[in-house]
């Protein structure tokens, strides 16, 4: 059926430029055009509104997203007292034997001490597991510790007497995350998950790439996705965090990785870094050993799929660009084209030195941000500068620089890490901390558009309004191309595939 969408204008970011109307066919742009509009089956009357292409959020947890729409009152407490007097309302009010809650950040507290393992005991007699807002630390009393079974786990922070403070980083972390999402049935992730894609499907987002963490949140969590993605309400692949080349291959997988991590996160104090810590002498560290992590490299990339990794400190991103042109330097001139259009991925790239920006060019590494990161933390007193000083910290997500370097450049939000909302992105593309890697409106629209299709290889049916393009777009009231701010911009109509998912 074809479906004739008529509005004031249409921005397609591709030929030609600009549209007073859409002719969608099925899935399928067939047209865009001005002047009088061709016949349809059904014609969709929207005067005055604007259209622009869907965006692609590169970089999404959607179980996790919706776990974090019914934990909104973690992310928003203020201290540990508030954060301890919630989880005895959750226990007091669920039946669940685990009680599991997410997005606690300490360093928006006004006072970020961590509330103790005894007051996570005496609050919820139960098992009871808190997971910081970026995933990488948790806490958890005693009885979640002992049915996790992580007492002796690299990662359970213990005090002076070898007894756990409640703090759960690194391999504990992970092992607590898969012990706690064996509690989910199903049904409850497909729910969770199909939340979360209504949610993006109200943000004008029309494609994520979803980053599946079966080291966290087990097996299960990526084979509920896999059945269920064609009826979630925007178009969905699934990126997986293992090495285990055979088996992505069996699944039909073109991409492998993903967010698996090389090393942990800013706030939590686990990204690989060159110098310390602001505060004491930790460094933060590297999850794998360098042949490890070029044996995967080479693996994948021998076998045709296109490997991604999860790296934020500068010591981190060395060690994934050094081990990449340890397999770019075995390779003959036709090899480098292939390797180059592969375009194997680095999630966040947060800390990259001048240099490092050069050498990822270079090798045709496609690197995936996630703006809002710098919106939530970056800047003077952010929680950047308080965890690595300013000097690192105002070098921190150099948009700009990457950008004009020639690096393929796409966008995401990570998800439930920053909202999911691709126009607080732009919004941070825009006002960056620092003036010199700011980008302009269409830019960084662009970024989160055509850059997040180019990402997974998509270029050329995502990001653009084009004849033969996936019909992907969200209408607007309002132009975003000129309102003064794209902050709380909202679409009235979203279609994926050629599909209407939301209407306001």
């Amino acid at each position: 059926m074809k479906t004739l969408y008529r509005v004031g204008r249409v921005h397609t970011f591709g030929h030609p430029t600009a549209g007073e109307w859409i002719l969608v066919d099925g899935r399928h742009v067939q047209r865009v055009g001005t002047g009088d509009p061709p016949t349809a089956d059904r014609t969709v009357e929207l005067p005055g509104t604007t259209v622009l292409p869907g965006f692609v959020d590169g970089h999404v947890h959607l179980t996790s997203t919706g776990l974090a729409l019914a934990n909104e009152d973690v992310t928003v407490a203020g201290n540990a007292r508030q954060l301890v007097a919630i989880a005895a309302e959750r226990a007091a009010a669920e039946e669940a034997s685990v009680v599991v809650m997410q997005g606690f950040d300490e360093t928006r507290w006004d006072d970020p001490t961590l509330p103790t393992i005894a007051e996570l005991g005496s609050t919820v007699p139960g098992p009871l597991v808190i997971r910081r807002i970026d995933g990488h630390a948790a806490l958890a009393n005693l009885a979640a510790i002992e049915a996790a079974g992580i007492g002796d786990t690299i990662g359970l922070e213990k005090d002076a007497t070898g007894a756990p403070t409640g703090i759960v980083t690194r391999a504990a972390n992970a092992a607590l995350g898969r012990w706690a999402a064996a509690s989910r049935s199903d049904l409850q992730i497909e729910r969770l998950q199909l939340a979360a894609a209504s949610l993006a499907a109200a943000r004008g987002i029309t494609a994520v790439h979803e980053m599946s963490m079966p080291h966290d949140d087990g097996e299960r969590d990526v084979e509920v996705f896999r059945r269920h993605r064609a009826r979630l309400p925007v178009h969905a692949i699934a990126i997986v965090a293992t090495m285990d080349v055979p088996r992505a291959i069996e699944l039909g997988h073109d991409a492998i990785g993903g967010d698996l991590p090389t090393d942990g996160s800013i706030g939590a104090r686990t990204a690989a870094l060159g110098t310390p810590f602001v505060g004491g002498d930790e460094l933060g560290t590297t999850y794998y050993a360098d042949d490890e992590l070029a044996g995967f490299f080479h693996d994948a990339h021998m076998a045709g799929l296109q490997a991604g990794v999860h790296a934020i400190g500068d010591r981190a991103i060395e060690q994934v660009v050094a081990s990449w042109e340890r397999i770019h330097a075995t390779l003959d001139s036709r090899e480098r084209r292939h390797f180059r259009a592969r375009r194997h991925r680095v999630e966040h790239f947060e800390m990259p030195t001048s240099g490092q920006i050069e050498r990822a060019a270079m090798l045709g590494l496609a690197i995936s941000v996630q703006p809002a990161f710098d919106r939530a933390w970056g800047g003077e007193g952010g929680m950047y500068e308080t965890r690595v000083g300013p000097e690192r910290a105002s070098a921190m997500n150099p948009f700009r620089s990457m950008l004009d370097r020639g690096v393929v450049l796409g966008a995401g939000s990570d998800a439930p890490v920053t909202e999911l909302d691709p126009w607080l992105a732009v919004d941070a593309m825009e006002h960056h901390h620092a003036a010199a890697q700011r980008l302009g409106r269409v830019e960084a629209i662009r970024v989160h558009t055509v850059g997040s299709a180019r990402l997974a290889h998509q270029e050329e049916k995502k990001g653009l309004l084009e004849p033969g393009y996936h019909a992907d777009f969200a209408v607007y009231d309002a132009d975003p191309l000129v309102v003064g701010t794209v902050e709380g911009l909202r679409p009235v109509l979203t279609v994926s595939l050629g599909r209407e998912v939301f209407a306001a």
